[in-house]
């Protein structure tokens, strides 16, 4: 499948689109009867590809809710769950189709014991690899237009009745009579009608499952290809976006902090290699309150009329809404002291971002955001150090990616490089920025390392 390019630009060239590594991902079908081994063959292939964004995304959690008379048939096992009109696939594409474009999709929690959906959801985001599991993974034409690789898996059906046995004794804490009453029903009679007409259409069929590793190894080499083309694309396309920038003035948006006596003292104290370790904390504190404290006038305000004790009308601000703060790991972590010190009830969240030294390419490794951060008024990006711009790139993107709008996220840094500021307000020309100093081009990363002390 072509690969999809991370830069988009506007017939001036004065404005470009910065899109991840996820939002290219590679979605691989598997499918087969049930107890064939799908589930032991695709938990083989993430082993394998052995990385923190490969996914399983398993067919089940998409079962319609039964209404209270077909619950009734459910437990008397005679509910057929194995024909496609059990799964709910609009709901099914659509969250395929949001993950394809690098959108986060809620996935439905479904019971087995009360065969109803939950209400709560499971939020799946940024995932390069997304493996579909299902015996009806290849059914749908629509699904089958999103998938990368098809995959069969086939087994003898006297095994399949074996593990079904075991799975649903064990997991769903069914009975046997009603495990092969409802095989003899639905299950295999299904499996003639649906399944095996998908053996036709796979790219790829893995006799006896997990045994087959063959076909496993070829399967994992083709996914490590396509992983390796599409990184080598978006490293690419952030040196293309990098020349960009360089022609172009730096974005009024970004607020370099003024570079007064004080400021700069305290910047000398810290460039200092001789500044023990305990004043580099304290004076890093300092100057880190004084960029929050330059921030928060990014914010939006509304008037509000008080009274204060003097019985005198006051006539002040109030911010619009909620303040919050996600910290980039982990250098983002030593802005927090000082967030805390400004802004004591600040709600906070975290993404690790760590760029790839062989490929130099940033790479997402964690996220957790505040509930309800698209309704925050201003949402503060804290890293102490923008150098190539790729990680602040991406940092952005995933807050946008959750529903905060450009104009409301502020990006608070001490030190950047020049073409690193120019790649980002290129992006997101409404971003705002709060930079301590412009450094050197390609300036280590070296705060962290100070404050924390290893």
């Amino acid at each position: 499948m072509e690969s999809i390019s991370p830069l988009y630009s506007t017939p001036t060239a004065a404005k470009q689109r910065y899109s991840p590594p996820w939002a290219d991902l590679s979605i691989i079908g598997i499918a087969g009867s049930s107890g064939s081994g799908k589930t032991s063959v695709a938990m083989e292939i993430v082993k394998s590809l052995n990385l923190p964004w490969v996914v399983i995304l398993v067919m089940d959690s998409f079962y319609k809710s039964l209404t209270p008379e077909q619950h009734a048939v459910a437990h008397r096992n005679e509910y057929d769950f194995d024909c496609p009109d059990s799964l709910d696939f609009d709901v099914l594409v659509q969250s395929l189709k949001d993950l394809k474009q690098g959108k986060k999709a809620n996935i439905p929690v479904y019971s087995f014991a009360h065969h109803q959906r939950q209400p709560q959801t499971t939020t799946l985001y940024s995932p390069r690899v997304l493996i579909l599991e299902g015996i009806l993974a290849l059914h749908d034409p629509r699904v089958l237009e999103l998938l990368d690789v098809k995959i069969f898996v086939e087994a003898d059906m006297d095994v399949c009745l074996g593990r079904r046995i075991l799975r649903d004794v064990r997991e769903r804490g069914r009975d046997i009579e009603g495990i092969i009453k409802q095989w003899f029903t639905f299950v295999k009679p299904s499996f003639t009608k649906f399944v095996e007409p998908q053996r036709g259409i796979s790219d790829i069929i893995i006799p006896r499952g997990i045994e087959n590793t063959t076909a496993i190894d070829m399967v994992v080499h083709h996914i490590q290809g396509k992983l390796d083309e599409k990184s080598e694309k978006h490293s690419e396309d952030l040196r293309k976006l990098g020349q960009i920038a360089l022609e172009l003035e730096l974005s009024s948006n970004v607020v370099v902090m003024a570079q007064t006596l004080q400021f700069v003292g305290i910047n000398t104290i810290l460039q200092n290699p001789e500044t023990e370790h305990v004043d580099f904390v304290f004076y890093f504190d300092r100057l880190a309150s004084m960029l929050i404290e330059k921030a928060l006038d990014m914010t939006i305000y509304v008037p509000v009329d008080i009274e204060t004790p003097q019985n005198t009308s006051f006539r002040g601000l109030h911010p619009s809404g909620t303040v919050s703060a996600v910290a980039v790991l982990r250098g983002g972590s030593c802005l927090e002291t000082a967030l805390k010190r400004t802004i004591p009830d600040c709600i906070t969240g975290r993404m690790l971002i760590q760029t790839n030294a062989r490929k130099e390419e940033p790479e997402l490794h964690y996220l957790k955001l505040p509930n309800g951060i698209e309704e925050h008024a201003t949402v503060m990006l804290l890293d102490p150090q923008i150098s190539s711009g790729g990680a602040a790139l991406m940092a952005v993107r995933v807050l946008i990616d959750h529903g905060v709008e450009q104009h409301r996220i502020v990006f608070v840094t001490c030190a950047a490089g020049k073409i690193g500021l120019k790649r980002l307000s290129t992006v997101y020309p409404e971003l705002k920025v709060i930079v301590g100093r412009i450094e050197e081009e390609r300036e280590p990363r070296w705060m962290e390392r100070r404050y924390f002390g290893c």
